[in-house]
């Protein structure tokens, strides 16, 4: 099987604009998360939040600012940096032969809290014109397929927790069934409004602000951990075909040989051990690889209770124990939704660069770590020749994909 090398990345998040910001962030256990204050009138508790704090395409003219949402910004700033680093020139070479494919929780939904408060607060109402074109899940994918000229196809993927993850196996797929050579993909999300902070809140898996140490809120697999963090961003990548790459004398950053996509069918909310046990399984069986063969895990890991536990013994069940170093990010960037699965990848691909696994920070104790080992404290050196992310969603939609050195 042909292999399918990752020529760039891209990243923005609350830990800075760019993959190595973000790359250096996790290494020395620094946090995007802050407090916010919430909205009195709305009953908004104030919540910690990790927000992206960067300018977004600051030149770009106003009347084309009008047609993006915040997420579609974000997902322009990856992009960008992916493509540049990629080498490839604005337009695609071959139109035809390049594909976009993009994952979203809530696509636009800045510009629908934005219309809904118009709709019910301004007498007449007055709601943006380009209020569909904004909102609608599509919308990031379709600006990036335009400015790149990416005609092959266009996924939009819109899965919860897994949508950007899923965005990119499909992508992976296309390649090598020979529908495109080269693959713009990723994810994007901008949730950190009152309405998407309320819903989390009612649904109680919010991390409640820690008011002596904000930054350290999100605590996944500690004892005391109280729920998830939001975060938002965007992180691209750019896929392309060994012998595509290798023609135009690209240099491979890593290759993406693994997709496993697994559903649990069990319960909205409620994550399944063995559906997430299917999807590391599959990975694994499509990279053509052994558990042994993983050096490293960059977990789904919310700091929900029961989340963090059913993702220690899933992989338990597929590696054993304590068999393979596994940390979580979002400790540091928040939960970026959608968009998650894409930026951890992106973490995962500069940990096997580097050679050097980031932490699982804010970690004092944790039972946990009699199933699984996990990074605590420093960053850990390894000889690492592939390593899996695993994005886990609300639906019962499970996702892990591998990366492994090139060469």
């Amino acid at each position: 099987m042909a292999q399918v090398w990752v020529t760039g990345l891209g990243a923005v998040s609350a830990l800075g604009v760019g993959a190595q910001a973000l790359a250096d962030a996790l290494l020395a256990g620094h946090s995007g998360v802050t407090a916010h204050a919430g909205s009195e009138v709305h009953g908004l508790k104030p919540f910690a939040a990790a927000a992206v704090t960067a300018p977004l395409s600051p030149g770009m003219p106003p009347a084309q600012r009008n047609l993006y949402d915040r997420h579609s910004l974000m997902a322009l700033e990856a992009a960008t940096e992916a493509w540049a680093q990629a080498g490839l020139p604005a337009a695609a070479p071959e139109p035809d032969r390049a594909a976009v494919a993009w994952g979203t929780g809530l696509g636009g939904s800045v510009s629908m809290e934005a219309s809904y408060e118009q709709m019910f607060t301004a007498r007449p109402p007055r709601v943006h014109p380009y209020t569909v074109v904004r909102v609608m899940a599509n919308s990031a994918a379709s600006h990036l397929a335009m400015r790149h000229q990416l005609r092959a196809a266009q996924l939009a993927v819109s899965n919860a927790c897994a949508s950007s993850a899923q965005a990119i196996g499909e992508a992976l797929w296309l390649l090598r069934n020979g529908r495109a050579d080269v693959a713009l993909v990723g994810g994007s999300e901008a949730m950190l409004h009152v309405g998407s902070a309320l819903g989390w809140q009612a649904m109680g898996v919010m991390a409640p602000l820690d008011a002596d140490q904000p930054a350290q809120s999100c605590r996944p697999f500690d004892d005391a951990r109280k729920g998830l963090v939001l975060g938002e961003g965007a992180a691209a990548l750019v896929l392309e075909t060994e012998a595509h790459a290798r023609a135009r004398g690209a240099t491979p950053l890593a290759v993406l040989a693994g997709y496993g996509h697994s559903v649990d069918a069990v319960h909205l909310s409620r994550p399944d051990a063995a559906g997430q046990a299917r999807a590391m399984g599959a990975a694994l069986r499509d990279a053509g690889l052994a558990p042994a063969d993983i050096g490293y895990i960059n977990a789904h890991g919310t700091a929900t209770e029961v989340g963090d536990a059913v993702e220690a013994e899933s992989v338990t069940t597929v590696f054993g124990r304590r068999a393979v170093p596994l940390s979580a990010t979002k400790a540091l960037h928040g939960h970026l939704i959608g968009a998650g699965g894409a930026l951890e990848l992106v973490a995962t691909v500069q940990a096997l660069r580097r050679q050097t696994l980031p932490p699982s920070a804010h970690v004092r104790a944790s039972a946990l770590a009699e199933q699984v080992d996990i990074i605590t404290g420093e960053a850990r050196a390894a000889t690492l020749r592939a390593a899996m992310s695993n994005s886990f969603a609300f639906g019962g939609s499970n996702v892990a994909l591998i990366v492994t050195t090139a060469g």
